[in-house]
């Protein structure tokens, strides 16, 4: 019989810090990956629409489930409808004209503000038949359309034409239609201008209309669109309102350092309208500066706000911003993106 010699193999002792160190080793290469928990969380967009592009760049970026939310969103059909939404516990947050908070707390209702989603005035005078407005007495004969009062298209047009000195009904007609359509109302001849937002804006001058007027700039810093949240959120889900206060912080400054990403996402939201279009829209947004650039309820953008609802009684004016703004989550947010 043939033996085969087998090499002698030495064993030295393992100390017990080298053999706890061994199975800690193993325990963490065989250990299951825990996935952090994703939180879903109701949401309505008033209207969907291009001057909410950090919301849909903080989807696509994933900058919400980083922060362990999920947002399923869904557009309410006007900012009036979306605060509702919230008052009705169909949806934890509503985007929209956040007057509607004031005017709930004026009445004995409840409602915050957390921040902010669009910080100018994102509505833009387009026409096919009018010239360039380089002064708003300029309106004088026109028929202007716009969305129902009090949402914020409505609102910003009626005061600045008072302001100017011009009589809604005797100098210049004003048409209500559904929030969305006013560039469908214009182009079938049932108004001189429509006032509208992008994309809508755009798609319009691929049309041949042209814009006509500038609402960002004519009326400067203006908390257009704010997050709407009821007082129990707050305390009772304040880690998801400080989730999606960090993940739209981080969305609006992706916003204006990366336009190219924000235009490829805005063509996958709007994929119906040819891409040179949606870039075109992109490109005012930024230059205007219409969407937020931080989450931050701006003071003056604010103050803006109440004196126009102020002016149109849409408001009583006795509630303080401290009343109804709450900026604890976003000043965290701007500290964490």
């Amino acid at each position: 019989m043939t033996h085969i010699a087998t090499p002698s193999v030495s064993f030295m002792p393992l100390s017990r810090r080298a053999v706890l160190g061994v199975a800690s080793g193993a325990a963490l290469l065989f250990a299951p990956r825990i996935a952090r928990a994703i939180t879903e969380v109701s949401f309505t967009e008033a209207v969907h629409n291009l001057g909410y592009i950090n919301l849909y760049v903080g989807q696509a970026a994933g900058y919400f489930e980083k922060q362990g939310i999920h947002l399923n969103v869904s557009a309410a059909g006007g900012d009036t409808q979306a605060f509702a939404a919230v008052l009705g516990r169909s949806a934890l947050f509503g985007i929209g004209d956040p007057t509607m908070v004031p005017i709930s707390v004026e009445g004995g209702g409840p409602g915050r503000v957390v921040g902010t989603v669009v910080q100018r005035a994102h509505y833009f005078g387009v026409s096919k038949t009018a010239q360039k407005v380089a002064n708003p007495k300029q309106f004088k004969g026109m028929t202007i359309v716009t969305s129902p009062e009090p949402n914020t298209n409505y609102s910003v047009t009626r005061k600045l034409l008072e302001e100017n000195g011009l009589v809604v009904g005797r100098d210049v007609t004003m048409v209500a239609v559904s929030p969305g359509t006013e560039i469908a109302a214009m182009l079938a001849g049932r108004a001189d201008v429509a006032i509208a937002y992008q994309p809508n804006v755009a798609a319009a001058e691929a049309q041949g209309a042209k814009t006509v007027f500038d609402f960002s700039s004519a009326i400067g810093p203006f908390c257009n669109t704010g997050i709407m949240v009821l007082n129990d959120t707050l305390a009772q889900k304040a880690d998801v309102v400080q989730a999606l206060c960090t993940g739209l912080e981080m969305a609006g400054r992706r916003v204006y350092s990366d336009p190219a990403y924000a235009k490829s996402v805005a063509r996958k939201e709007f994929p119906d309208l040819p891409g040179d279009v949606v870039d075109n829209a992109i490109d005012a947004e930024v230059q205007y500066k219409i969407p937020a650039e931080s989450v931050l309820v701006d003071r003056k953008q604010w103050d803006n706000l109440m004196a126009m609802q102020k002016y149109l009684k849409n408001v009583k004016g006795t509630t303080t911003f401290e009343q109804i703004v709450d900026n604890s989550f976003a000043e965290k947010a701007v500290k964490a993106a």
